[in-house]
């Protein structure tokens, strides 16, 4: 009786689990609005990205060969700064 009971745990665990991953993978890789071929380029993309205090953060995207410094904060999106991709950061006049 316990040797049955073991002999199923055995088997349907690794199932289960194997299950599991199974479909976190499939739904990582079909995720909607993704192409089902494979990663496709994107026309923004996050640099870096670091906290400032508990809602606020400030980010450098890349969009259209420039690098926009943004302070995001949980009511509005500000532009910093603004550069070329692989130029410094010109600050605009008013700050």
């Amino acid at each position: 009786m316990i040797f049955e009971y073991v002999l199923k745990l055995l088997i349907l665990v690794p199932l289960v689990a194997a299950l599991a991953y199974g479909s976190l993978w499939l739904w990582r890789r079909m995720q909607p609005g993704m192409a089902i071929g494979g990663n496709r380029q994107r026309a923004i993309k996050v640099v870096d990205a670091i906290p400032m205090g508990a809602t606020g953060r400030i980010a450098v995207i890349e969009f259209a060969n420039k690098q926009i410094l943004v302070s995001i904060s949980r009511g509005k999106i500000e532009k910093l700064a603004e550069a070329p991709a692989d130029g410094l950061f010109v600050l605009p006049d008013e700050i």
